[in-house]
């Protein structure tokens, strides 16, 4: 809990960002508003690939802290800091080059996506940045320290507000707020909308990733590690002992963003007040969602930490552990839905419909919230015996098969002449049976892998 609880802080932290981005451009206008969340749908499942396939770097790390071998541990952060540039410059390109032919196959209309395409490509040019904070906050995850990723979010989000505010709103805006008292350069700055929200994000990231440089190279905490004495120039043995790990973690979490992002398309096409109760049922129970993962990702860090001290046994304990705290987490979630949902739900609306009908879909989020919990900590210990490709298997099998597919074929078909189409609770069924099934699977691996470790049967490979 020690470790969950500060990336629990940075995950909210982080998600505090678009929500700020949002609000800030919904006041600005209509248009704004929707050109930016256009854009953060094409961003953010890149961003969240970069991101998974850098936290393949966190069990590495965690594996050699724990058999005591500091010093090969800096060799394998400054691949996986070439992998983050990389990874970040090839994501700035697809946002500069791509997103037109993609808004118009999408058939975004014109206005709106001409002001998405310059939001996004300001949001191109921090990608660099938040890929070098990733790559360096897997790092510190791995060596147990997981405050500077809360500290560092935070002040990415103090940056976020302030630039937001000066950069969507421009002059009038600092007027508005302050009085006519501000010289006068000031209160000429234009007012730039969606396109200054691009560019108080990519400031943001930047700033997120030169402080994370800074804090990693003044700490006394990875004094020990001497990351940034000398560079090591690229090794393809240990980049793609990186990407063996790593990428099949970056596909899962782009499998599972791609789920909820394709259900709400569908989705849309039943109504104002289906698509409303959809994203504050999805909204509510997303925000209690962050600890369990958090706890996944602590997880990963306590499993590998073991395993590299050589305590087979003792990392078999600590998986299952986990998984029994987390299942007593996802049960303490469902006590706040179940007498917090009425009164939570009310602040997000006050249309009667919209109330109802998100009500009646906070009762099945009451059935994912326990194998959403499961499946997601059973990943994270599975992260840590570094054995990822077999999650991006049953994730594919489980979430779009199981889960969309599903989910699709119930809200529209139903079943024959049983049950007629259930509409988006057919969606919602499928989404219970999908991450259901991503947590049986998991856990009959988890249960294979952590008792062949402990018998001896399987060798776990020391990362070098």
């Amino acid at each position: 809990m020690r470790l969950a609880l500060p990336i629990c802080g940075a995950q909210l932290a982080q998600a505090g960002m678009g929500v700020t981005d949002v609000m800030m451009t919904g006041r600005q206008s209509a248009t704004d508003l929707a050109a930016v969340s256009v854009g953060s749908s094409l961003w953010m499942p890149l961003m969240l690939f970069m991101t998974g396939t850098l936290m393949g770097l966190t069990p590495i790390v965690a594996q050699l802290l724990g058999g005591g071998r500091q010093a090969r541990i800096r060799p394998n952060v400054h691949q996986a800091l070439w992998v983050a540039l990389s990874l970040g410059l090839i994501a700035a390109l697809l946002l500069w080059f791509t997103v037109m032919p993609i808004f118009r196959l999408m058939g975004v209309p014109e206005p709106v996506a001409e002001l998405s395409a310059a939001y996004l490509s300001a949001v191109a040019f921090g990608m660099p940045g938040v890929a070098l904070f990733q790559a360096l906050r897997a790092f510190s995850d791995g060596m147990n320290h997981t405050r500077p990723s809360l500290t560092i979010s935070l002040v990415g989000l103090g940056v976020n507000i302030p630039s937001n505010f000066v950069l969507i709103y421009g002059g009038a805006g600092l007027t508005g707020l302050f009085g006519d008292w501000l010289p006068a350069p000031i209160q000429q700055l234009p007012a730039l909308g969606a396109w200054g929200c691009g560019i108080a994000t990519a400031l943001s990231m930047w700033v997120m990733g030169l402080t994370m440089c800074r804090y990693t190279q003044r700490s006394r905490t990875f004094r020990e590690v001497e990351l940034w004495q000398a560079p090591t120039p690229p090794n393809w043995r240990l980049i793609r002992q990186l990407l063996v790990v790593g990428v099949p973690i970056g596909v899962a979490i782009f499998v599972e963003v791609t789920l909820f992002t394709l259900i709400a398309l569908f989705v849309a096409s039943l109504g104002e007040i289906t698509v409303a109760a959809h994203q504050v049922a999805l909204n509510f129970t997303s925000i209690l969602f962050m600890l369990p993962l958090s706890l996944g990702m602590a997880l990963t860090v306590r499993v590998g930490n073991t395993l590299g001290t050589g305590d087979l046994r003792g990392a078999r304990f600590v998986a299952w552990n986990g998984i029994a705290v987390c299942l007593g987490i996802a049960l303490f979630n469902n006590l706040i839905i179940w007498f917090g949902a009425e009164p939570v739900i009310a602040l997000y609306t006050h249309n009667i419909e919209v109330q109802r009908l998100a009500l009646s879909l906070v009762v099945l989020a009451m059935l994912y919230q326990v194998s959403d919990s499961l499946q997601v900590t059973m990943a994270g210990a599975l992260r840590g015996y570094k054995d990822t490709r077999i999650i991006m298997v049953f994730t594919l099998v489980s979430y779009w098969l199981v889960g969309l597919a599903g989910g699709h074929w119930l809200g529209t078909r139903g079943l024959g002449p049983w049950w007629e189409p259930l509409g988006v609770h057919g969606y919602w069924i499928g989404l219970v049976a999908g991450l259901s099934v991503a947590a049986l699977l998991l856990g009959w691996r988890l249960q294979a892998i952590s008792r062949a470790v402990s018998e001896g049967r399987r060798h776990v490979v020391p990362s070098d």
